[in-house]
Parts: C-alpha cells; structure tokens; sequence
C-alpha cells in the first residue's frame, strides 16, 4: 500500500477502505480503442475486478444498474466522459463510489477530478489502493451530467457526422453559421444574474462548478468539485448593443426557455432536451475514487498563479 500523501489530504481526499466486489465497464472503441491499446480489461482481472468489455448496441445504464442491484460495491468506467457520466449516475443512485479510467479522446472529468490521464493502468489502482472524496454532480432535467452542458454553436455542432474528427473546423462552420449575416441563432431565452434578459444566444455553456476564466494558464478547467454551484457562461450574438455580450456567473439553479427541443452537448454527446432546460447541482452527491499516486486536483487547483485574478 503507498504512502498517503499530504497533497491528496489537503485537496480533501482520505484513504479509500479495501473493496470486495469492484465492476468496470470498458468501452473498446472509445478514444480510438485507448482501453483495449493499454490491455485495461485483463488488467482489472489480474487485479481482481470484474471487467465488462461493451458491446456494440448494448445499453450501458442498465448494464450499470443491473451491477449495483447485484451487489457491486464500486462501479467504475473505462472511456469517454459521456460513457462516464452514465456509468457515475448509476454508482451515485445507489451510494457506490466511482472510479474514472480516461480512455476517452480528451478525459475532462479526469482531469478535473484529479486523475493522471497518462496513467490509464495505474487509474485500476483506486479500486486497490485508492483514495476516495465526494463531488458535487449536476443534473439538466433530471439527466446527471459531470462536465458540461453546452447550447447554441456547441450544442449544434456536435450533432455533425465530422466533429468528433475535425473539432476545431466544425465549430468554426457551425459558428458561420449561427453568426453570419443570415443566420438564424436557436432560439433561446434566459435571464442572467443582474436580471438582464437575453433572447438571442450564441453560445449558453452550463457546467458541474465554475471553469477558471480569469486565470490564463489553467482555462478550461474547474479549481473546484465541491462549491455547490452551477458555472454559466454565455455569449450572445453580436449587435450594436452597447452592452458586453457575454457574461459569467454561478447559482445552484438556473433555466433556459426556449420554443421547441434544444440541441445540445451533454458531456460532449448530442442529444435533444425539451424546454424549459432546468439545471440543478447536487452537492456531495458522487464519492469517487482515484489513485492514491495520482494529482488528485485540476491544473487551476494545483498551479493557480500567485496575487488576484484578473476580470474575465
């Protein structure tokens, strides 16, 4: 068993009691057949867990639901986030802990939660040799998500046969098209923290605690798991407005309105959500479980830059 590090404490995280019937659910196609290139399936068994390779078609939330119904103890996930996010319900539904091996293409949860995305072997070490903590997770109508929600340019863009190939270029296509001259914006409605109405929307990003924006180094990550509060983000789309057209805040709960089902990105997959869209954050409501070898906290945790934050 490896030493418990300070560094681990103070981020709280306590050593993880031993395990006695761990499940781990690996996708072999996700992040280009990560799992199946670092052998994680016969890695597990060697370990003692007992390892569900998917197959194609099969539905992973029940296969989920079934494991904690017959007496796992840990659930985990080998694969993308939004494999993640299902597999975490599950484990959080019936008070199991949950561990993340990032065999996903960019592993945001695992980067937020503290895990070494290099390390897709040592991630098994938390079901023997673990630390565990809770986090908060966050729900849009009832749905949990673990990262993000993204609406407008994102929540289209990600319904495209080539995003997951070609981000970066479909986003920018989507993004001509939301904002160019005859473009048509989804129709979205929210009213933001200062009570200001907002009835055309390019971009409504919604997040499991606030990203760090004012921090250059660290963008794109959570300092935080545990604040209890939604982070939104929005960008309207430009007009001769003297107005800034975007805004960051937090709250516990917030609402889109909108006339028709909404395309979205729910932990990167798309997928419709019928309107009013309600967010929630459910404090301390996942444990989670990582290796106690690993960083345990996001970048903008463990290398936040010294002296006050500059405004977004």
């Amino acid at each position: 068993m490896s030493p418990f590090s300070d560094e681990l404490s103070r981020h709280g995280w306590r050593r993880a009691d031993p395990l006695r019937r761990p499940v781990l659910f690996v996708n072999p196609r996700s992040g280009g057949g990560a799992a199946a290139r670092a052998r994680i399936a016969e890695r597990a068994r060697e370990r003692g867990i007992e390892a569900a390779i998917l197959a194609p078609g099969q539905n992973l939330a029940a296969l989920a639901q079934a494991a904690a119904a017959s007496g796992a103890d840990a659930l985990g996930m080998a694969g993308g986030d939004g494999s993640l996010a299902v597999v975490a319900a599950a484990a959080a539904g019936h008070g199991l802990p949950f561990v993340c091996v990032p065999a996903g293409t960019r592993n945001h949860f695992a980067l937020d939660v503290g895990v070494d995305r290099r390390d897709l072997a040592g991630a098994l070490d938390a079901f023997t040799d673990g630390a565990e903590r809770r986090i908060d997770v966050a729900e849009v109508n009832g749905r949990m998500f673990l990262n993000n929600v993204s609406l407008g340019i994102y929540g289209d863009a990600v319904r495209r046969p080539g995003y997951r190939d070609a981000k970066v270029r479909t986003l920018v296509e989507t993004a001509e098209q939301v904002l160019g001259p005859s473009a048509r914006a989804p129709e979205l409605r929210l009213v933001d923290d200062t009570g200001r109405e907002h009835d055309h929307l390019a971009v409504v990003l919604v997040s499991n605690n606030p990203y760090a924006l004012e921090r250059p180094l660290v963008q794109g990550t959570r300092p935080a798991l545990g604040t209890g509060q939604l982070g939104i983000v929005i960008l309207d789309v430009p007009d001769d407005s003297p107005l800034p057209p975007g805004r960051a805040w937090s709250a516990p709960h917030f609402e889109v309105s909108a006339p028709v089902p909404v395309h979205a990105g729910v932990d990167g997959e798309p997928m419709d959500l019928s309107p009013p869209l309600r967010f929630t954050i459910l404090p301390a409501a996942l444990r989670v479980r990582i290796s106690s070898r690993h960083p345990g906290a996001s970048p903008s945790a463990r290398f936040a830059l010294p002296g006050p934050p500059r405004r977004a």
